[in-house]
């Protein structure tokens, strides 16, 4: 388990003092997927950092099955750290180093014997895809390769946790799923507790548990990712769950506008629009709508406007009224 107490990070330069993370608690349980996802400058790469204490938190402390990482010796550290790994948007491979090489450096660094030292670095790279490219060098490897040829590496110490920075940022959507259902798949087998920092929603959909969303430096929101993306309740939470509603907000002149949202047992199927007209004799314009999967489940959310208030009103009392879904007003 990873507890995250009243961390904070202060940087100090000469144009004075900058909280980059203030007050930051969350727990991460073993064997969960969890996500931290905020817009860039929010403070999430900085508490990757701090969990591993490649930054040294300015108060507050990390503790990883109860041991205070903060406390530990520059020895017990180093040690620390071949149980928590990292792999990076920009890969960090060696490039004078064949791709067997790369993964064997981190157990060279551990005094494994150079055959066992192989041997191990073999397996991982039939886990990760890529046993055939052992002789090759990172240069001759696709973006996407490299990233496997990363987290094979990362895996070489037989860690209990994988940190992931924006590990799919700098690859193509095609290449960013597969490598996320490669995480996944290495999550199952092996148990790692995995936590993935990223500012993209489909990553954080499709492969997280849980989600904390930081703003400003703060978590704004935490909680299993259907019920925060399902119905965010933090203004950060629903910029980032509902990035296209800002710009019509900003064009809209004082309408009143409705979102829906449904999802789980909910059907997305039901004619919903269709059911008020009928219903309640009252024309809903969508302004905009959209679906996504969530936990094997169907989610969707739809942003109405209405041509007066009686019909905003009528048009909210009548949905909050049908079970499974949810009727709020948009400001």
């Amino acid at each position: 388990m990873i507890e995250i107490k009243e961390l904070s990070k202060t940087f100090s330069s000469h144009n004075g003092d900058f909280e980059a993370l203030k007050n930051i608690n969350i727990t991460i349980n073993d064997g969960e997927i969890f996500g931290i996802i905020g817009m860039s400058g929010a403070g999430k790469s900085t508490l990757v950092r701090c969990i591993n204490m490649l930054e040294r938190p300015t108060g507050g402390s990390v503790l990883i099955d109860g041991v205070d990482i903060g406390a530990l010796s520059a020895g017990e550290l180093r040690k620390m750290r071949r149980n928590v790994t990292m792999i990076f948007q920009g890969f960090n491979l060696l490039m004078q180093r064949n791709v067997l090489g790369n993964v064997c450096f981190p157990l060279e660094l551990s005094g494994v014997p150079k055959k066992e030292a192989e041997k191990r670095a073999l397996e991982l790279l039939e886990t990760v895809g890529l046993k055939d490219k052992a002789k090759s060098y990172p240069a001759q490897l696709s973006g996407g390769q490299q990233q496997r040829v990363a987290i094979a590496r990362a895996l070489a110490t037989s860690p209990k946790v994988l940190l992931c920075d924006e590990a799919t940022s700098a690859l193509d959507p095609k290449t960013t799923r597969s490598i996320l259902s490669l995480i996944k798949d290495i999550n199952k087998k092996l148990g790692i507790t995995v936590i993935i920092i990223t500012h993209a929603m489909s990553v954080i959909e499709e492969i997280c548990d849980k989600v904390a969303i930081i703003d400003n430096g703060e978590i704004a929101e935490t909680g299993a990712v259907s019920d925060v993306f399902s119905s965010p309740k933090s203004r950060a939470a629903r910029n980032l769950v509902y990035p296209e509603e800002r710009d019509y907000l900003e064009r809209s002149s004082g309408q009143r506008l409705l979102r829906l949202v449904f999802g789980g047992e909910y059907s997305a199927d039901v004619p919903l629009i269709a059911k008020l007209a009928m219903d309640k004799g009252i024309a809903a314009n969508i302004i905009m709508a959209s679906t996504k999967t969530i936990g094997g489940n169907a989610y969707g959310n739809m942003l109405l406007s209405f041509k007066s208030d009686s019909d905003f009103v009528s048009a909210k009392e009548y949905f909050g009224s049908i079970e499974k879904l949810a009727a709020e007003e948009v400001q």
